[in-house]
């Protein structure tokens, strides 16, 4: 285990996650602002959750946290974080089910992961999401990062150009509570 909150445990993924991981990948409402288009076959979850499990979280890269609810070891999302080659600065993302949104459990799992990143001595946090994210957007926010740009149609995405939003977070700034 890698990090826990009072509900949740930021774990490493396991090859038993694939079905879990590609039915909320698969989901239209979930996949609608990220870079895949469902439906996400278990055969290739399970290609994608062996990949993520032998990522490191301390190496420059991309490392996905898988969310599990520790009431009943659910898994109900993943956090990813890429990690700069300077292991100054990384970049944030995350992807909830969707009846699991709307608890809190992405703002806490969110926070755990930033809690972990700052500790480790990171300087800076970079986020991005589709300007019609509004509650990606949101969290942002409600967790410490500002707003910082909006890049008209700078996405080509799923047959349109989006307009982007770009949030970052310095450890210097970032407020108590968050």
């Amino acid at each position: 285990m890698l990090l826990e909150t009072p509900r949740l445990r930021l774990r490493r993924f396991q090859a038993d996650d694939a079905p879990a991981f590609s039915a909320y990948q698969s989901d239209p409402d979930v996949a609608r602002y990220q870079s895949w288009t469902p439906p996400v076959p278990v055969a290739e979850a399970a290609l994608l959750v062996k990949q993520f499990a032998a990522a490191d979280p301390a190496r420059p890269g991309w490392f996905q946290y898988a969310i599990e609810l520790k009431a009943d070891g659910c898994l109900i999302g993943d956090v990813g974080v890429n990690l700069h080659e300077n292991l100054m600065q990384a970049d944030l993302g995350f992807t909830f089910a969707a009846d699991r949104q709307g608890h809190g459990y992405a703002t806490e799992a969110v926070r755990a992961v930033l809690d972990d990143l700052f500790a480790r001595g990171l300087r800076r946090v970079s986020a991005e999401c589709d300007v019609r994210n509004i509650r990606s957007a949101r969290l942002l926010e409600r967790v410490g990062f500002q707003r910082e740009g909006l890049r008209p149609a700078f996405t080509w995405l799923k047959g349109e150009w989006t307009d982007d939003l770009f949030f970052g977070l310095l450890a210097d700034r970032r407020p108590p509570s968050a």
